[in-house]
């Protein structure tokens, strides 16, 4: 499975950008997808995920309520929608896909990782 995301940008607090990443391979739609980001300084942290089916969609605290993860496993596509953006949203975003069809907040269950993408939030 390779990944691209896309969708990254500057914005200013308050606003929205969405995300995308495609992945190209038979087996995307087996998998989890999650989404991690990178702030400068930071360790890599859990931001969103969602199985396969889509039926289930858990949240870090930090961006519960702001932002939406959804799939189109008939394009190999997850999205990350980011609404109400934040300045402490600014990171490099990550797309991954997980070792089954499970959700999982820890990066070490994820087998594929994108390049990643750079969202910037001006105050």
């Amino acid at each position: 499975v390779q990944l691209q995301a896309s969708g990254g940008g500057l914005v200013q607090a308050g606003g929205s950008l969405r995300l995308s990443c495609a992945a190209s391979g038979r087996t995307f739609s087996s998998r989890a997808m999650g989404w991690f980001r990178q702030a400068p300084g930071k360790e890599r942290e859990f931001v969103a995920a969602i199985s396969w089916s889509g039926l289930s969609t858990p949240y870090a605290n930090s961006v519960k309520g702001r932002f939406a993860i959804s799939r189109d496993n008939a394009k190999n596509t997850v999205f990350l929608q980011m609404n109400s953006l934040k300045p402490e949203d600014t990171a490099v975003y990550f797309c991954a896909a997980a070792r089954d069809s499970h959700v999982y907040s820890r990066s070490a269950y994820y087998d594929y990782w994108g390049q990643g993408t750079l969202v910037t939030v001006s105050s």
